[in-house]
């Protein structure tokens, strides 16, 4: 994924849970307000850190070539 996606992503992702956060203060729910804070970081976190997969041409392990072999 582009850095500029994945910058706006998390972005996004702050402005969400922090405003969930906020939202879940004011109605007195104190654990969750800092679950859901955990989890926007988390998911932050881990878009950065782990990379995206990238597959090659293969069903179920199997390279698949363009022209069949005998």
């Amino acid at each position: 994924m582009p850095v500029k996606i994945k910058l706006g992503l998390s972005l996004l992702v702050v402005l969400v849970a922090a405003i969930a956060a906020y939202y879940q203060h004011t109605l007195g729910h104190d654990r969750i307000q800092y679950v859901v804070a955990f989890l926007g970081f988390f998911m932050i976190f881990a878009m950065w850190l782990f990379p995206e997969v990238k597959r090659d041409e293969s069903a179920g392990g199997v390279r698949r070539d363009a022209s069949p072999q005998p």
